[in-house]
């Protein structure tokens, strides 16, 4: 039973996306036109039809009413009631006839074709009198006529009756005659009530009516064949074209020509389209040519700019690598030259001898001298190894806040020392960050050991920690109100060999291997100075949140806050 159903729900969808179609929008409005014309029409022609039926049969019903006046008229002159009765009975018989009777001047039937109904008397409101006496008014000479509904009897159907009121007049001969004591003045002696069946016209105007639909309606479909045909051929056809060949068109088959000619409006559109497509295509295929030209010279000057690039990077990997030589002859000739020079000294005290305490107390100095100068030389050559040299990172989970804690205890006796106020400020609420503990750690101590370098008279150091409002980054920040960084080293404040401290206190590695951490981390390093006012350090790492659990409160050594 389901699936008259489908098929059903499958027609109607495609009845539905038909109708977005033009051409069966303007088929359907003039259909629906047609058909409203031929039915006014057919409604016009029954109703005119009808109506000349219908004054045909009142003009007839007048004629047989005259008529049958005319024929009791001697009757009633002779005043031959037995006469009168039997006419009146003999033209009741006729088939058309359906009733006739004659009513007296005071509303009672003097003759009726139904024997039964003579001597009634009838009121003013019967079905026969409101016609003319409505209201009790004189009656109207232009209500003689009605039509009603004669209803079903002795095995006979319902079916309409004209009823035809005629008059009888008192005639000259009428009064004047010895019979009669109707006296001159009395105009009219009674009615003559007509009742003419209109079954036969009915079903005449049935069979008529029957028939002219039927025409309307064969004519209304031979109309609409016509219409169709020509909307399929003058409208559906070319506009079906146009749109395959705009599909076409938006397809990339530029070029695509509608195959279609005529003189009108719809011709010259799907003209216009052809030559649009050609135009398209002539300007696709120039531009593929320019595009391809363009794309020889963009590799030809890419090519170009790489050998350049390359060029310049040799230029300033030698020119770095220059300065670099430059800056570890500088750090490692004084050490070596120190070194060299108390290596003399202790070999002309040995080659004269060691005599007394304080020459030996000399010599031990100057061995001390000597290691501290090759430490240091050994320091230097370590940090080159670290910043050439990428350490692996061991990513866990952890407290950036704890990290942070552990810094500031190994930089607080520095501080305490240089007078520096340690200032911390750590967001309680932290999530966990997955980062390489140790290498964290060496990013702030870097920091906060230069915070302090930076104030050598004392001062205020903030370290804070918080997260960003979009939840997935963290910030580090450390700040001092320190000398600052002149404005010429702030584009280079990262590279190798770039410091502000004193000669001998630093070899400007500390920062460069900070941002490589930071970035190998995912973050960045951000710095901003002022002279005399101070410099600021913000550490921005990714949180990378994880489905572990948080690490329990009271992690974070809170209870750092001012040096002593």
């Amino acid at each position: 039973m389901r699936a008259p159903c489908r098929l059903d729900i499958s027609v109607f969808i495609q009845l539905q996306s038909r109708v977005k179609h033009v051409s069966t929008k303007l088929l359907v409005v003039l259909l629906v036109c047609l058909a409203c014309g031929a039915a006014l029409l057919g409604f016009i022609n029954i109703r005119m039809h009808r109506k000349n039926l219908e004054d045909t049969s009142l003009q007839q019903g007048i004629e047989i009413s005259d008529f049958v006046r005319d024929t009791t008229y001697r009757s009633m002159m002779a005043n031959d009631r037995h006469g009168l009765g039997v006419a009146i009975q003999s033209i009741g018989n006729h088939q058309q006839i359906e009733h006739v009777r004659i009513i007296n001047h005071t509303g009672r039937v003097a003759f009726s074709s139904d024997p039964g109904e003579n001597g009634t008397a009838l009121s003013l409101h019967s079905t026969e009198c409101q016609e003319c006496h409505h209201d009790g008014a004189r009656p109207d000479a232009a209500k003689r006529f009605r039509i009603f509904q004669s209803p079903a009897q002795n095995g006979t159907s319902a079916h309409r009756v004209l009823g035809v009121i005629t008059p009888i007049l008192n005639r000259p001969e009428c009064a004047d005659a010895e019979c009669h004591a109707h006296p001159a003045s009395q105009r009219v002696l009674g009615v003559l009530d007509t009742d003419l069946s209109l079954r036969q016209q009915d079903a005449y105007l049935a069979q008529t009516s029957a028939w002219l639909i039927g025409l309307l309606l064969l004519g209304a479909a031979a109309v609409g064949l016509l219409t169709v045909a020509a909307i399929h051929q003058i409208l559906h056809r070319p506009l079906q074209l146009l749109r395959e060949g705009t599909g076409h068109l938006a397809d990339g088959e530029l070029g695509y020509q509608i195959p279609f000619t005529s003189g009108d409006e719809l011709g010259a559109l799907a003209a216009a389209f052809n030559s649009m497509s050609r135009q398209l295509q002539a300007a696709q295929r120039e531009i593929t040519g320019w595009a391809h030209t363009l794309e020889h010279r963009v590799e030809q000057k890419t090519s170009e700019l790489q050998n350049t690039q390359q060029q310049m990077l040799r230029v300033e990997r030698m020119i770095a690598i220059g300065r670099m030589a430059a800056v570890v002859a500088h750090e490692i000739n004084n050490p070596l030259a120190g070194i060299l020079t108390y290596s003399k000294l202790i070999k002309r005290w040995i080659q004269r001898g060691i005599s007394g305490e304080e020459q030996k107390q000399e010599a031990i100095e100057s061995l001390d001298l000597i290691a501290s100068e090759s430490k240091r030389c050994g320091e230097l050559l370590q940090n080159l190894l670290s910043f050439s040299r990428t350490s692996p990172i061991n990513l866990s989970v952890n407290d950036i806040n704890a990290v942070v804690a552990r810094t500031i205890r190994l930089s607080e006796h520095k501080a305490e020392i240089a007078g520096v106020l340690l200032k911390v400020d750590l967001d309680r609420e932290l999530p966990p960050v997955q980062c390489d503990p140790a290498q964290i750690e060496q990013v702030m101590l870097a920091l906060m050991i230069n915070a302090i370098d930076a104030m050598p008279h004392g001062g205020n150091l903030w370290i804070s920690s918080r997260l960003l409002p979009d939840g997935e980054y963290v910030e580090l920040q450390v700040r001092d109100d320190g000398i600052g960084i002149p404005p010429e080293l702030m584009s280079r404040i990262f590279d190798p060999f770039t410091t502000t401290k004193e000669v001998g206190k630093g070899v400007g590695l500390g920062l460069a291997v900070s941002k490589g951490i930071v970035e190998r981390h995912g973050g960045r390093i951000d710095v901003s100075s002022e002279l005399g006012v101070g410099t600021t350090f913000r550490i921005i790492l990714p949180r990378r949140t994880v489905n572990q659990e948080p690490p329990p409160a009271g992690t974070t050594d809170s209870s750092i806050g001012v040096a002593k």
